[in-house]
C-alpha cells in the first residue's frame, strides 16, 4: 500500500475542491483519519433489491472512493425515531440517521446544517418540490438532506372491483364506501390500518381529513380541528370502516396490509407500490384464484374525493447528521457522494418507481415509461400536502405527528367514541401542543 504523507494529503486536498466528480475522476479518496468509520441506519427497504444494491455494490465502491469504512444498519422503520431521539440524548449513536416526514424538525437544534449539500442538490436537478422543503428546512436551515418520496396510492384488485360493478376505481368517498360494502360481502375488504405506524395510517388519515375540509390549525397556528368539517368526517368513517374494512387493521403496522394484500384477504390497501414490486419479483409465488399471475390484477388510484377536494400525503424520507458526531465531515461527503447521479441512479433504478426523487429533474428519467402501472407515483412530489397544514410542517406540526393525534382521532371514534367526542379530544392534544 502507497505510504501517506502530509504532501499526500495535501494533494488530495486540491480534489475536495472540484467536488466528488473531481474525486470520482482521479481515484483518490478524501483525507480523513485512518479508520474513520460511519455508522448509516435506515429503514429495512420494502424493496429488497434495493438493500441488496447498497450492501453488495454502492457502499463498497463508497468505501473506496471516499477511504472511510460504512456502516450500513438497517431496522424497522418505526424504530428509527426512538433510536435517534436515544442517541441525541445520550450524545452518541449513528452518524447518518435516515427519518420520515418532518420528523427533523423535533431534533433541529441537534443536528448539522445540511444547507450546503441540500441546496447544491436543488441547483443541479430542477429544484426540490415544495413538499421537501417544507419539512427539511425549518426556515432558518436545511436540518436533513431531502432523499426520496415513496408515493401513497391506493393498490387494488381490478377484477375484484370490477365484479361488483367498480370498473375504474372509485373517484369519491361515497362511492368507495358503496363499492366496499359489496366487497366485504363477499369475504373482500379494504384494508387500511389506524395504529401506530409511520407511513400508511398517516398517509391515509391526513389527506383523508382535509378532503372533508377539517385541518389542524389555521395559518397563524391557531387550532382549528374542532369544525364541523372535520366531525362530519369522523361520522362518515365510522360507518366506512364498519361496511367495508378489514376492523383488524386498527393494530396493524406497515408490513401487515402488504402481507394481506399479497395473501389475497383484502381488495384493497392504502400503500407505496412495494405490493406490486413484490408481485413481479415473484410471479409465480402469487397467483390469484383464477390462476393468473397477481401481478396482471394490480392497479393504483389516488385517495378518492371528499367535499372538499382530493388531496395527498406521501412518505418523505430525509438524512440527518447529529451534531454528536465525531464524523461530520466524513458524514457529509458520504451523503454527497451517494446523492452523486451515477449512484443514486442506480439505487433509483432499483426501487423500480417504489421511491421517487426529492427534485423535478428525475421525473424525466426512462424508468417512468417502462411500467404503465407505476405512472401515478411519477409525480408524487408534486401533489403532496405536508403535516401541519395548513401552517408550518414545523416542530410542533412534527410532535402532533409522532404521537398521532390525527390518525388516534379515527381509530377512537371506530371503537365507539362519539365523533363530537373525538374531536374534542384531538383539539385537546393539539393545544397542548401549539398552545
Amino acid at each position: 500500500m502507497k505510504k501517506v504523507t502530509r504532501r499526500s494529503v495535501l494533494k488530495t486536498g486540491t480534489a475536495l475542491t472540484g467536488g466528488m466528480a473531481a474525486i470520482l475522476a482521479t481515484g483518490r479518496a478524501p483525507a480523513f483519519a485512518q479508520g474513520t468509520t460511519v455508522h448509516w441506519i435506515r429503514w429495512n427497504d420494502f424493496v429488497p433489491a434495493s438493500d441488496q444494491l447498497l450492501r453488495k455494490e454502492l457502499i463498497p465502491e463508497g468505501e473506496k472512493a471516499l477511504g472511510i469504512k460504512i456502516n450500513l444498519e438497517t431496522v424497522n422503520g418505526n424504530d428509527l425515531q426512538p433510536r435517534i431521539t436515544a442517541a441525541i440524548q445520550s450524545g452518541s449513536g449513528p452518524d447518518v440517521f435516515m427519518l420520515f416526514n418532518n420528523h427533523p424538525q423535533l431534533y433541529a437544534a441537534s443536528l448539522v446544517d445540511m444547507g450546503d449539500l441540500a441546496e447544491a442538490q436543488g441547483k443541479a436537478e430542477g429544484g426540490h418540490y415544495p413538499y421537501c422543503n417544507s419539512q427539511s428546512n425549518d426556515g432558518k436551515k436545511w436540518v436533513a438532506m431531502p432523499w426520496a418520496i415513496v408515493g401513497g396510492m391506493i393498490a387494488y384488485r381490478k377484477s375484484w372491483f370490477a365484479e361488483v360493478g367498480a370498473n375504474e376505481f372509485p373517484d369519491t368517498w361515497e362511492k368507495y364506501h358503496e363499492v366496499g360494502k359489496k366487497l366485504k360481502a363477499k369475504g373482500r375488504p379494504i384494508g387500511q390500518t389506524l395504529g401506530h405506524t409511520f407511513g400508511d395510517a398517516p398517509t391515509f388519515s391526513y389527506p383523508y381529513m382535509w378532503s372533508w375540509g377539517g385541518k389542524e390549525i389555521d395559518e397563524s397556528g391557531k387550532v382549528v380541528i374542532n369544525s364541523k368539517q372535520t366531525v362530519d368526517s369522523v361520522k362518515f368513517m365510522t360507518g366506512f370502516w364498519k361496511d367495508a374494512h378489514d376492523e383488524g387493521g386498527l393494530a396493524w403496522d406497515d408490513t401487515n396490509n402488504n402481507r394481506a394484500f399479497l395473501s389475497q384477504t383484502i381488495a384493497a390497501t392504502l400503500n407505496g407500490a412495494s405490493i406490486y414490486i413484490e408481485s413481479l419479483r415473484n410471479p409465480d409465488k402469487y397467483i390469484t384464484e383464477k390462476g393468473a399471475q397477481l401481478k396482471t390484477d394490480i392497479l393504483h388510484a389516488p385517495l378518492p374525493k371528499g367535499p372538499a377536494g382530493q388531496y395527498s400525503m406521501h412518505t418523505y424520507f430525509a438524512h440527518a447528521i447529529p451534531n454528536y458526531s465525531k464524523n461530520q465531515k466524513a458524514a457529509k461527503d458520504f451523503l454527497k457522494w451517494v446523492h452523486s447521479k451515477p449512484v443514486y441512479e442506480k439505487w433509483f433504478v432499483s426501487q423500480k418507481g417504489f421511491a421517487t426523487p426529492p427534485t423535478a429533474e428525475w421525473e424525466n428519467h426512462k424508468l417512468w415509461g417502462e411500467d404503465p402501472v407505476m405512472t401515478p407515483y411519477k409525480i408524487a412530489g408534486r401533489l403532496a400536502r405536508a403535516p401541519g397544514y395548513a401552517g408550518r410542517s414545523d416542530a410542533k406540526a412534527a410532535e402532533a405527528l409522532s404521537k398521532y393525534i390525527i390518525t388516534d382521532m379515527y381509530a377512537k371514534a371506530v371503537q365507539g367514541m362519539p365523533a363530537e367526542d373525538a374531536v374534542k379530544w384531538a383539539e385537546g392534544e393539539l393545544k397542548k401542543i401549539y398552545g
